[in-house]
């Protein structure tokens, strides 16, 4: 089970003088979370090391500190913590007392997996999108049964026909829904899975 973070969060802590600021974030792309580090850096601090894992895509940066003392750490916590969608930013200004790896690896490792420890999570459910789409006559009768398969929808629009819908449900609803839609619509309706996994084919 994997979770990311419900909003931004941020957390600090003192270390033999030198101050540790954590800046953690959700992030669905490898943009997002280069916006973020970008954003909250601190020029004038002595370092901002950061981590973000999405899937199975991730990336560390030691920002000057010695190899491997930094931003793995940041890393394991992150992975550490059960999460995904996720970028930790460690902003440290140097207090004149120098930590040595170990310390290293300890602080920035320790401070990231507090703060995330802290910060409100919701679980990541696995979801599956698909196009779908139907006539004006069965359109409200379809839409009032979304909340109960806890689908989203991505984006509606409509033409001389009736209805398109781009939707996300969770991926263990998939089948419910297919059925439940083909009941709604009389088999009139067209649903198309983008997920081959899923196994629906295009029409249905």
């Amino acid at each position: 089970m994997a979770y990311t973070l419900a909003g931004q969060a941020t957390y600090q802590e003192d270390i033999k003088k030198s101050r540790f600021l954590v800046f953690a974030s959700p992030v669905r792309t490898p943009d997002e979370a280069m916006a973020f580090f970008a954003a909250h850096a601190v020029g004038e601090a002595t370092h901002n090391c950061w981590a973000y894992r999405i899937g199975n895509e991730y990336r560390f940066n030691d920002d000057g500190e010695p190899g491997g003392t930094a931003g793995r750490p940041i890393l394991q916590a992150i992975e550490g913590q059960d999460c995904d969608r996720v970028a930790v930013l460690v902003v440290r200004w140097f207090g004149g007392i120098k930590l040595g790896p170990g310390g290293l690896i300890r602080a920035y490792g320790g401070a990231a997996a507090q703060c995330l420890r802290l910060a409100d999570k919701i679980e990541i459910v696995d979801e599956v999108e698909l196009d779908c789409s139907c006539a004006f006559s069965d359109m409200a009768l379809v839409q009032s049964r979304f909340a109960s398969v806890e689908i989203r929808v991505l984006h509606e629009a409509f033409d001389a026909e009736g209805v398109q819908w781009r939707l996300a449900l969770p991926r263990a609803r998939a089948d419910e829904f297919l059925r439940l839609f083909t009941d709604l619509t009389r088999g009139q309706g067209r649903l198309t899975g983008s997920d081959p996994e899923w196994g629906l084919t295009p029409g249905g």
